[in-house]
Parts: structure tokens; C-alpha cells; sequence
């Protein structure tokens, strides 16, 4: 384990930055943490996390896929991808480092998504532990340590120092770079400050939030509750919730033609909107709540039976922040999952 002193560690996101692109949380003028690229002058912010997740980095909202130019009868295919070059991503919190694997067992499966595999060769994740989780963190339900996450690299920082331990061959590799700007050290203040944040952990509001009905083999028992309609039925099928989430893959493919060339992309879709897997012979779920119910099953009960009981939750809190009628999975659980009044 390394270290360096909170006053240098601008010095170390400079010389990190120029052997490959970084990006960190930067606070936005209105307050909100968003991930840019790093330049002389940004601040890395304190912000528990960002206002959208490290999701984009691996699956962007938008990305063009392929081009085709017309000519006559005659079609050209051209292949549009370029060559990635290695990128870190600085300040990870545990909850997004955990969707990565949710996203990798969907875009990493046969047939592989080589958009995606390419992104996630090429990235370098510098996770960074919680010291001050907030009242809607409920991380802690799904197994995810917020005091020691994955990654490349893990960051511990205090209100004096960041620690650096490298977990990977990655991370070890980007850590000789800056040999030179931190010291070797010990363990015992990340450990000190790992007990403190547990016992904040285990006396928030959400830590004690119960999944037993749900998971593997729960459709059933589930699928039908009367429930569904009753707590959708203030829904705005706005999609934010979806648009948040870190670990929300759904995404449409459209194409668009200028002069002789047409491009087709893909961007971004939510289960929540009416035209969503609108097909020719219409809408497969016709209603609001049946969107919403395919929502909160796939999450809690569809991808833990095709996942080896994985949930495709990880606490992160941004729905609970974000939704404007404060309708989000923790409600769905306690209500559906018949733990409300207990």
C-alpha cells in the first residue's frame, strides 16, 4: 500500500494524466458531480458520487455502430470503430465498481459485444472506498463492501492523505508510474477508517432492507400481485430512474441517412416507455403497469434466475434521489416483498 498527502495528490492526477487519459469527478456549477476528463485546475470532487454512474464509459448513451454508403444497387459497408487507447477512470465508488459485473455478464456473453469488450479492455478503474455513505446508500443489502471495492486501484481518502493499493496487474503496473510522488505504508489508518464507516453503514435507514421474497424462482409468487397496478399507478413513465441507474443496458438501434450515407447507432431505451419493443404487431406491454412490474422483476427476480442469484441492484441510491414522484425499487421491496410494516 502507498500513500501521498492531500495537498499533492493534484501533483499525482497530473502525472497519471499525462501517460493516459483520466477522468474524475468534477463538481458542475449547480453542485452535481459529473465525470470529466482531467485538466490542470479540476478540482476531484467530495461528492459521495456522481449524478450519472461510470456506466457511459463502457456503454455510452449514444454510439455510433456502422456506416453504410449507397451507390446505386451497390452497398458499402464501412467498419467505423477505431483503435481505444487505455483511459483511467478515477474515484469509482464500490456501488458502480459492483455494476460492471452486472453489465459484463450481458455484454460480455455470447455473442459478445465488441463495443463494449474493447471499452472494458482499455479501462482502468481507480475505485475509491466510502467514508460517508448517505441516507439513501443501501449498498451494503446486495454484499458490497463500500469500504474496500474493487478495481484496478483502491483509494482510501482521508482529510490528510489518499491511500493507493493496487489489485490488479493493471493497477500495480499504473502505480509504478508514481513511485516517485507516494511513500510505502501500512494498513492500520485505512483499517480505522474502514470499522468507522461499517458501523455507519450498519445504522442506516436502509441497511436492514429485506430480499428474502425475492430472487431466484420468485416469479411466481410475484408476477401477479395486485400491487403492481396499485403502485404504478402514479408513475410518469418518465424513464429517469432508468436513465441513472448503473446498471440499466436497455438501448434501441435506429438509423439515419445523409446524402448517400447512412448511419446506424444505438442509444439508450427504457423499459418504462410506452414504445419500447414496439414491434410491428404492437406493444408487447400495454400498460403502465406492466412496464413498470418488468422493471423491478428484471432487476429483483429475472436476472438473479439467469444469473446465479445476482441481482441487478446495487443500492447506489440515485433512483431514490431522482425520481420526481419518489416511487423507486426500495418502495417496490418493501411493499411487494410484504416487509412494509414490519
Amino acid at each position: 500500500m502507498r500513500k501521498c498527502s492531500i495537498d499533492n495528490i493534484n501533483d499525482v492526477l497530473k502525472a497519471l494524466s499525462e501517460k493516459i487519459p483520466l477522468y474524475l469527478p468534477v463538481d458542475r456549477l449547480d453542485g452535481k458531480a459529473t465525470y470529466q476528463k482531467y485538466q490542470e485546475g479540476k478540482v476531484w470532487s467530495n461528492a459521495l458520487n456522481t449524478e450519472r454512474s461510470a456506466k457511459d464509459f463502457f456503454f455510452p448513451q449514444m454510439e455510433n455502430l456502422v456506416e453504410f454508403k449507397t451507390q446505386g444497387k451497390n452497398v458499402e459497408v464501412i467498419d467505423i470503430r477505431d483503435e481505444k487507447q487505455d483511459f483511467i477512470i478515477f474515484g469509482v465508488r464500490a456501488c458502480d465498481v459492483k455494476s460492471f459485473e452486472i453489465l459484463d455478464r450481458v455484454f460480455l456473453s455470447q455473442p459478445v459485444d465488441t463495443f463494449y469488450k474493447s471499452r472494458r479492455e482499455h479501462g482502468i478503474i481507480f475505485s475509491l472506498a466510502c467514508s460517508k455513505p448517505n441516507e439513501t446508500c443501501f449498498c451494503s443489502v446486495f454484499n458490497i463492501d463500500a469500504t474496500a471495492p474493487a478495481g484496478d486501484v483502491t483509494l482510501w481518502k482521508t482529510e490528510t492523505e489518499v491511500f493507493f493499493k493496487a489489485n490488479t496487474e493493471k493497477g500495480e503496473k499504473i502505480l509504478s508510474e508514481i513511485d516517485s510522488l507516494t511513500t510505502e505504508c501500512g494498513e492500520e489508518t485505512v483499517n480505522e477508517q474502514r470499522e468507522k464507516t461499517k458501523k455507519i453503514l450498519s445504522k442506516l435507514p436502509l441497511s436492514d432492507l429485506d430480499l428474502t421474497n425475492f430472487g431466484v424462482g420468485k416469479t411466481k409468487a410475484l408476477f401477479d400481485s395486485p400491487l403492481w397496478k396499485e403502485m404504478s399507478s402514479t408513475c410518469l413513465g418518465c424513464g429517469t430512474c432508468t436513465f441513472v441507474c448503473p446498471t440499466c443496458q436497455c438501448y434501441d438501434i435506429k438509423e439515419f441517412k445523409v446524402g448517400d450515407k447512412v448511419t446506424r447507432f444505438r442509444c439508450w431505451d427504457s423499459c418504462m416507455y410506452s414504445d419500447f419493443t414496439k414491434m410491428a404487431h404492437g406493444n408487447p406491454r400495454l400498460t403502465q403497469a406492466e412496464r413498470f412490474r418488468q422493471r423491478f422483476m428484471h432487476k429483483l427476480v429475472y436476472y438473479p434466475d439467469n444469473n446465479d442469484g445476482l441481482f441487478s441492484c446495487v443500492g447506489c441510491g440515485r433512483c431514490l434521489s431522482k425520481c420526481p414522484i419518489s416511487m423507486n425499487i426500495v418502495k417496490v421491496i418493501k411493499r411487494v416483498g410484504g416487509k412494509e410494516n414490519e
